[in-house]
């Protein structure tokens, strides 16, 4: 196999993983070990993508409640008066942190937009034709990046 095929198949597989396909079936599909996935995976930071794709702002803003109601719960029932004293301030920036990812929702909505045409360009790409590795690896890159870029720039 040469280079270009290698970059063909690594593209495929990343596509494949981010789509949230489990490694044996990947390397199944393109025909390489579990070895190389977890290589490819490790070297292209496939998780770190993978998970920014898959975080929602629903998600984050119910883990921040529940972190609200457990601050509450464990400074009430406590008898301690400097966290009773400081309960405010850690509520206020909690509610300071919810308050922004409802802000940034059209940022986190459009990643979630972007993983959807993503899915359905690897399910499309099984019948069209005109979506070469090639093409879905310069889609793919630049989905990648945009997402990265949204990412960042929510949590700033």
């Amino acid at each position: 196999m040469n280079h270009r095929e290698s970059m063909q198949l690594q593209e495929l597989a990343k596509i494949y993983y981010l789509d949230g396909m489990e490694s044996k079936i990947i390397a199944e599909k393109v025909g390489v070990s579990e070895q190389t996935i977890s290589s490819w995976k490790s070297k292209g930071n496939w998780s770190e993508l993978r998970a920014a794709r898959n975080v929602t702002r629903p998600e984050l803003v119910n883990k921040m409640l529940r972190s609200i109601d457990k601050l509450l719960d464990e400074t009430l029932l406590s008898d301690d008066p400097s966290a009773i004293a400081t309960m405010a301030d850690r509520l206020s920036k909690l509610a300071a942190v919810v308050q922004k990812l409802d802000k940034k929702a059209g940022a986190v909505e459009t990643i979630e937009v972007m993983t959807a045409f993503s899915k359905w360009l690897g399910y499309r790409m099984q019948t069209d034709p005109e979506l070469t590795p090639e093409r879905m690896k310069m889609i793919q890159k630049y989905l990648d990046l945009f997402v990265s870029e949204q990412v960042t720039s929510t949590v700033r």
